[in-house]
């Protein structure tokens, strides 16, 4: 729905928001199936597409390699994908669960990389701080 109130327009305080933010839109696809990659080209060659995320785990999952994202065939289907979007001038994007995933997919030619999550950092962080307190 409609929100005039939100955090994106600093709770309605952001003049001619919904006339300015169209303006702005991006719009990035995911891949994280086979039927995805077998699509890569097409995906990235559609008008409107301004750029395509790799869902590393769900990927995983739909080659056969479930929890296994650096299984190879995995790896190699990500460089595909890295290569096909750069072929159509697309920026493309993935997820890296920790830093050393992250340098090599900027190595690959990745654009964007979201680098862990709210609940990775938070799971580490509490642990951290159970660990201080078992001592």
């Amino acid at each position: 729905g409609v929100s005039v109130s939100h955090r994106a327009n600093m709770f309605g305080t952001v003049p001619d928001y919904f006339a300015q933010s169209n303006k702005n839109i991006t719009i990035i696809v995911q891949i994280e199936s086979q039927l995805g990659v077998d699509n890569v080209d097409a995906i990235a060659a559609t008008e409107g597409v301004d750029g395509i995320f790799v869902g590393p785990s769900d990927l995983a999952a739909a080659l056969g390699h479930l929890g296994n994202a650096s299984h190879p065939d995995v790896q190699q289907t990500i460089q595909h994908i890295f290569a096909r979007a750069k072929a159509h001038g697309k920026p493309c994007g993935i997820l890296a669960p920790v830093e050393a995933d992250a340098r090599r997919y900027l190595e690959w030619g990745a654009t964007f990389v979201a680098v862990g999550s709210d609940l990775g950092a938070f799971r580490a962080s509490t642990q951290k701080l159970a660990d201080t307190f078992k001592k």
